[in-house]
């Protein structure tokens, strides 16, 4: 068993197993995003809430949230295909015009293995790597990263890792009937004042404001001939799904 769970020796295949070898793919991306389809698009949220530490014990805001997700071109690690959303979130407290929270990363639907990767970058000096699974028409899921992990894990500057160590992260997703979504994300952090975990946490409801925008080649695709107009210069080393 790999370091992440699957399996192989030593975290790689077997000897015999083709591990370059792409497959073609689909160029329309939005027709391939299983549960993360609903989410493309331009959101706002309104009712965000934070919950963080402070001096004093524990601090409450309020925020307004513009979230950006867009399709992406279908990408491959070998025979690996994955289908995502690039996104970008900008968040204000309500009535200000500084930022208070900026955050970009993707989101990653691997239909072969029935999973979800999100990644998550902020410019305070953080990154991470999340997963968990999900039925290609599932309309709640929830992924994880732990600080340590190989795979799924939590990377911070010196400070954030001295002072607000986040040893654990969590987001779960819920497709609302009403076409709107919402998460609810929890970092767990060490902080040498306190006793045990503080839980760091966020959540709002967003509602879709503009439709996405079809990824490159799905706008080639589409050109009067139906064929990909750019080329696909992709094809040497591929096989059909």
């Amino acid at each position: 068993m790999s370091v992440d769970g699957r399996t192989g020796t030593e975290g790689h295949d077997p000897p015999g197993v083709d591990i370059y070898t792409e497959p073609d793919g689909d160029p329309d991306t939005l027709a391939n995003l299983g549960p993360l389809g609903p989410m493309a698009g331009i959101w706002e949220g309104i009712g965000g809430s934070d919950r963080h530490p402070v001096a004093a014990g524990t601090g409450l805001d309020a925020y307004v949230e513009r979230y950006e997700l867009q399709p992406i071109d279908r990408q491959t690690n070998g025979p690996q295909l994955l289908y995502g959303l690039r996104y970008h979130t900008h968040i204000v407290k309500p009535g200000e015009v500084e930022t208070f929270h900026d955050q970009v990363g993707y989101w990653l639907w691997e239909p072969a293995a029935g999973e979800i990767t999100f990644t998550l970058g902020i410019p305070r000096g953080q990154v991470l790597l999340a997963n968990g699974p999900a039925a290609p028409d599932a309309t709640e899921f929830e992924l994880h990263a732990t600080l340590g992990s190989e795979g799924y894990g939590i990377l911070s500057n010196s400070f954030l890792q001295d002072n607000f160590r986040t040893v654990s992260y969590r987001i779960h997703v819920t497709i609302n009937d009403d076409g709107t979504w919402t998460y609810e994300e929890e970092g767990m952090l060490d902080i040498p004042d306190r006793d045990g975990h503080f839980s760091h946490h966020d959540t709002n409801t967003l509602t879709r404001v503009r439709p996405p925008t079809p990824n490159p080649l799905a706008r080639a695709a589409a050109g009067p001939d139906g064929s990909l107009g750019i080329g696909d210069l992709r094809q040497e080393g591929r096989t059909s799904t």
